[in-house]
């Protein structure tokens, strides 16, 4: 009994690894046919753009990776991004050297989680409702700093972080994808090899359960949405790099990329699963899907329709996912 059951356990696991790979493969091999210069689609050019676009949504999902294993979530992210976008470029203009106004725009990120975690914690209202709240909250807060209008900082390093083509040939890529890629790999070790990682996981399996075995839920809880925080203002600064000033109107939905790449990726609304590496893949499945429809010259409407049903299906495949689970327990 115990090998039939842990057959198809195998089986799963190898599923969510390989599910999300062969998706990319699907969407690149799709444009790549649709455009009708795969040449262009699949150049080197080209999969630097995707990936300077990437940034942003992968240093999301690497956050929301965090909170959705926990059986959380965040639908404040994209006015996060806003915010800490516009709170370094203000400390810029104000002379703030781009470490400190880096530093500041990531803090921002992590107060913003933390007071989200408070809110979840201590007023005991569920995420959900808790991160809309501060969605309009942090939106509002963005405007307001930046009075309503975009910020525009001087000329520094900073800039260059999300760049398309970087200045310096031999980095290939922007300077934040490697720092993205050191980052995934850094959390994909805190996730699967420390004690935060597992305490994480055995919250969003079984909070009650976690409790029980003496794991302080609550102060768990406010280190994850402050970490995960750190991710979405790290994102806010990216944002700022590649538009080259704060801007309180950016951002809008980008919760949705975000938390469908995590979706696609192998993570569950259910909270218990998930997986940095599985994200990042469905970052860029998101990410080449859109270069795809521009590339094809099709209006944004089509798009958001596209993306829509990506999330659907993304929705859908983890609740079949979720009762292939229940079936075998």
């Amino acid at each position: 009994m115990s090998a039939s059951i842990s057959g198809p356990g195998r089986w799963l696991r190898l599923s969510n690894v390989l599910g999300p790979a062969l998706g990319l493969l699907a969407v690149l091999v799709l444009f790549a046919a649709a455009t009708g210069a795969p040449e262009r689609y699949l150049s080197a050019a080209n999969l630097r753009v995707v990936l300077a676009q990437t940034v942003i949504v992968g240093l999301g999902a690497i956050g929301m990776t965090l909170i959705m294993v926990s059986a959380g979530i965040d639908l404040s992210v994209g006015a996060s991004i806003a915010l800490t976008s516009v709170v370094t470029a203000l400390a810029l203009r104000a002379g703030s050297a781009p470490s400190a106004a880096l530093a500041l725009g990531v803090a921002t990120g992590g107060a913003v989680g933390l007071v989200n975690g408070a809110a979840i914690t201590g007023l005991r209202i569920v995420p959900f409702i808790a991160t809309l709240g501060m969605l309009g909250v942090a939106r509002g807060a963005a405007k307001y700093f930046a009075a309503q209008q975009t910020v525009n900082p001087p000329s520094t390093w900073i800039n260059e972080l999300a760049v398309t083509f970087p200045s310096r040939p031999w980095m290939l890529v922007a300077p934040g994808v490697w720092i993205t890629i050191l980052l995934a790999a850094v959390m994909t070790l805190v996730l699967t090899r420390t004690v935060f990682g597992r305490r994480a996981f055995a919250l969003g399996s079984n909070e009650a359960a976690a409790r029980a075995c003496g794991i302080h839920t609550t102060r768990l809880k406010l280190a994850i949405y402050a970490v995960a925080g750190l991710f979405f203002g790290l994102a806010g600064v990216m944002q700022m790099s590649r538009l080259r000033q704060g801007d309180p109107t950016v951002a809008v939905g980008v919760e949705l990329d975000v938390i469908a790449a995590v979706v696609i990726g192998g993570g569950s609304l259910n909270g218990g699963v998930g997986s940095v590496p599985g994200a990042m893949v469905g970052a860029l499945i998101m990410s080449f899907l859109r270069n795809g429809c521009q590339q094809m010259g099709w209006p944004n409407y089509v798009q958001e329709i596209i993306i829509g049903v990506v999330i659907v299906l993304a929705v859908a495949a983890d609740r079949y996912r979720a009762s292939r689970a229940a079936a075998r327990t």
